[in-house]
């Protein structure tokens, strides 16, 4: 694989916290390249165009991580879970996309005959682990450390973490503005805001077409760029409860903590897509802002891949035997 295509696949696969939505009880889904991905409790279907105009889409049931796994039931748990299920159904689904899109340049001899193999992928994941840590939990906490040196001020428990949660949170901002600057991720910010203004449509119960979509806004609370906010804003309360003083241990809390802070935002999130009116969805108001940035509004034909995936998530969802309820 060319350096080109790693770099490529890299910043899909960093960006797809941001780009997931949706919870095990609900439609959602997540964009990925020239497509999108849908799912249902127990299905999900991934549609993809292909540059010559053909539609190509994989479906697979789908089982709920709570059934499997009576523990994630459980409140701050069932987000784990939930999100660890996410995080590995959209590796798939990128991976779908990303083959579907060399299967063309192959043809075409821009390509040497092989796919993206699982290795690429794993290599892909280690990463953006990696570079997730580096960027978000080391920067922003060595900046702070080094500003602390030359302000006493901030030395103390509260200021520094709101200190580091600020510079975490610009750091985020600065990220997502430059990244959205390429062509190929702004593509795939228009791609979410096609799965945005689909689910919006399934939700309000009228029947599901390319012009009644359109008509629905790209910002949804459940999107994961509100999760990511919510995180950074979270796990400023969490590190100032955490009594460590030296760098190391406060970067080993901050690596340690982040399955809690994940689970404990995601409830938050899940609470606030129910009760939008509560004081806690103004957790969510910042990432509906943000989603200015990481939804773009879809041409037509793209809502038009969003609605056949949905399609074939809920085909195969009743063929099953489930029964998709609106919340």
């Amino acid at each position: 694989m060319s350096i080109r295509r790693f770099v490529r696949l890299a910043a899909h696969v960093q960006l797809l916290p941001v780009l997931e939505s949706g919870e095990e009880t609900l439609i959602g889904g997540q964009a990925v390249m020239e497509g999108v991905m849908m799912r249902a409790p127990h299905s999900y279907c991934v549609a993809v165009r292909k540059a010559n105009g053909e539609v190509v889409t994989e479906s697979r049931p789908l089982a709920k991580v709570s059934e499997k796994y009576p523990i994630f039931k459980y409140p701050v748990l069932r987000g784990l879970g939930t999100l660890g299920q996410a995080m590995s159904l959209g590796i798939k689904a990128l991976k779908f996309s990303a083959n579907a899109a060399l299967e063309e340049e192959i043809a075409a001899g821009k390509a040497k005959p092989e796919g993206v193999s699982g290795w690429v992928m794993t290599l892909n994941m280690v990463f953006s682990l990696a570079f997730f840590i580096f960027l978000y939990k080391f920067v922003p906490l060595w900046i702070t450390t080094k500003l602390g040196e030359s302000y006493p001020d901030l030395q103390g428990r509260i200021a520094f973490n709101f200190t580091d949660g600020v510079i975490r949170i610009a750091i985020f901002l600065g990220f997502l503005y430059l990244i959205s600057r390429w062509k190929d991720i702004h593509r795939v910010f228009e791609y979410h805001g096609a799965e945005h203004r689909v689910v919006f449509n399934y939700e309000s119960g009228e029947d599901v077409t390319v012009a009644r979509a359109q008509s629905f806004t790209t910002f949804h609370p459940r999107c994961g760029t509100s999760f990511l906010i919510v995180v950074m804003l979270i796990s400023m309360a969490v590190y100032t409860v955490i009594p460590v003083d030296t760098f190391a241990a406060k970067m080993a809390a901050r690596i340690a903590l982040l399955p809690v802070i994940a689970g404990l935002s995601y409830e938050v999130i899940r609470f606030a897509a129910r009760r939008r009116g509560s004081m806690l969805s103004l957790l969510t108001a910042p990432g509906l802002w943000l989603q200015r940035i990481t939804t773009q509004p879809p041409e037509p034909q793209q809502t038009e891949i969003a609605i056949i995936a949905l399609q074939g998530a809920m085909a195969l969802e009743q063929s099953q035997g489930g029964e998709l309820v609106v919340s």
